[in-house]
């Protein structure tokens, strides 16, 4: 009994032990039960978005490193205190990577133990162009106008479905590359907010 004991109250001290940066570290706040992003995921169509709002929830959680490969569980197969801890980090993250899928996505993830292999299959299976999402988009884009809404809503809805647009085709891989494509891009977009702007600016747009 003493022998247990001991071994749980030292296991105990390893874990308490451990910093606030170091990703092994669980803060109380740190359960399967929250929920980090209000995104699901449902496909091809919004994955982009979503793998971008659970990247930015992981890394201020500090869990970044259980779905990129850093922190790997046979790191730790020599030390059982911490790999049981790397464990209850794995199922918590996956926890709340299958908290943020919609009920088709999570149906087919359920049965998985490991966050990264998880991640993984989704941006394998969802991280892919698809002609129609955006066409979709661009049509989106195409036929937004002001509508009465305020020039700041008008701007920041525009905005969104630009940047969108932008990460799904990869543009930013081009004009990085061309700062004349990017001065021409920024020109198509400032010609599209123009002329979605109520007739009230006219006088302002031309």
């Amino acid at each position: 009994m003493s022998d247990d004991s001991s071994v749980s109250s030292g296991s105990i001290t390893k874990i308490s032990k451990l910093e606030f940066n170091d990703p092994l570290y669980l803060h109380p706040s740190d359960t399967s039960g929250a929920s980090l992003i209000t995104q699901k995921l449902k496909g091809t169509e919004n994955y982009n978005v979503w793998s971008c709002a659970m990247k930015l929830a992981l890394q201020t959680k500090n869990k970044l490193d259980f779905i990129d490969g850093t922190y790997v569980r046979y790191e730790y197969e020599d030390d059982e205190v911490l790999l049981g801890q790397w464990d209850r980090c794995n199922s918590i993250v996956l926890t709340w990577i299958l908290m943020s899928l919609s009920e088709d996505v999570y149906n087919g993830q359920i049965f998985s133990k490991i966050a990264e292999s998880v991640w993984n299959e989704l941006k394998e299976t969802y991280d892919k162009i698809d002609a129609s999402v955006t066409f979709n988009l661009y049509q989106k884009i195409n036929s937004c106008s002001q509508s009465g809404q305020s020039l700041s809503e008008y701007y920041h809805k525009l905005n969104a479905m630009w940047r969108q647009f932008d990460d799904m085709v990869k543009i930013d891989d081009i004009v990085s590359a061309n700062k004349s494509f990017q001065e021409h891009c920024q020109f198509l977009k400032l010609m599209q907010f123009l002329m979605g702007l109520d007739d009230v600016y006219v006088p302002i747009r031309s």
